[in-house]
């Protein structure tokens, strides 16, 4: 035993000793990432109160809910002040997030002929879990408040399987139909009544460096895509500078790096092999018009 306990200390010392600075050094984090899952649920909750497991009322849920973020703020930023000031916009914002879900539960009853209900899509549904919680997480985002959005929205993702950065921009009537596998990078665009299907990433097509080779971050890497854009499975859509125009539809597994004027249709060419070339655009593998 006395080994042991030797060897405890010896450890301690050497953990400490591998310990390196962060921006956020000296803050407990202890259950900081529960706290965090816990008022994004109730957030949900109060939301949605008739599909959610609370027991309480709607006036408990949300006051449950600015004791966890007024305390995780506070852990951020260090200001008790601007913790209270954040989470009064974000209550603020709520009917607002609520208004736009409703528009995301009727693109998703439009959107998937085997939806019987709004119930059944709250509920069942892994995309709407997703998107409820980037919408809540994106007005963090927006306040420029530290590691929380990110949290939030890796708590759906660890529940889903949809990665949606908090950062990115999204429209209303936003639609993921299955949604396993989908990434949405952080400088992301989309417009209203767009429609993905699984597997499709929206990122980034290459990285700058800085002169030291780290990564140059903060600057315009992911693509933007219009209005009532469809997507199907498996499309990579890549780069800061590629633009999908309003009305497109991109086919499965369609590689593209770059834009693609309103109203065009990408295919790949596996899609159209021994087919006549009809489509207004026909896409390689590597996302090139075809002739």
């Amino acid at each position: 035993m006395h080994n042991m306990e030797k060897l405890i200390l010896e450890t301690i010392s050497s953990l400490e000793a591998a310990e390196t600075d962060s921006a956020l050094s000296g803050r407990d984090f202890s259950g900081f990432r529960e706290r965090v899952e816990r008022y994004t649920s109730l957030l949900i909750e109060a939301m949605f109160p008739r599909h959610t497991a609370f027991s309480g009322t709607r006036k408990q849920a949300l006051e449950q809910a600015a004791v966890l973020i007024r305390c995780c703020v506070g852990v951020v930023t260090g200001d008790d002040a601007r913790a209270a000031e954040v989470a009064e916009k974000l209550f603020s914002a709520l009917g607002d997030v609520r208004r736009q879900l409703q528009t995301d539960l009727e693109a998703a009853f439009r959107g998937d002929p085997a939806a019987r209900d709004l119930d059944e899509i709250i509920l069942c549904y892994p995309a709407f879990t997703a998107i409820s919680t980037y919408r809540l997480a994106h007005r963090l985002y927006l306040e420029n408040v530290p590691l929380l959005p990110r949290l939030m929205t890796e708590y759906a993702h660890r529940l889903t399987g949809i990665d949606i950065h908090p950062g990115a921009s999204i429209g209303d009537s936003f639609f993921i139909d299955h949604g396993t596998g989908v990434v949405i990078g952080e400088t992301t665009t989309i417009g209203k009544n767009v429609k993905l299907y699984q597997h499709v990433t929206l990122g980034a097509k290459s990285f700058a460096e800085n002169a030291d080779g780290s990564l140059v971050k903060g600057i315009k890497r992911h693509p933007d895509i219009g209005d009532r854009v469809v997507i199907y499975s498996g499309a990579t859509v890549l780069g800061g500078d590629t633009s999908v125009g309003n009305d497109c539809v991109i086919g499965g597994n369609v590689w593209l790096t770059h834009s693609v004027e309103a109203g065009k249709m990408v295919l790949s060419r596996a899609a159209v092999q021994d087919k006549p070339l009809t489509k207004d655009i026909i896409s390689d593998a590597a996302g090139m018009p075809m002739p």
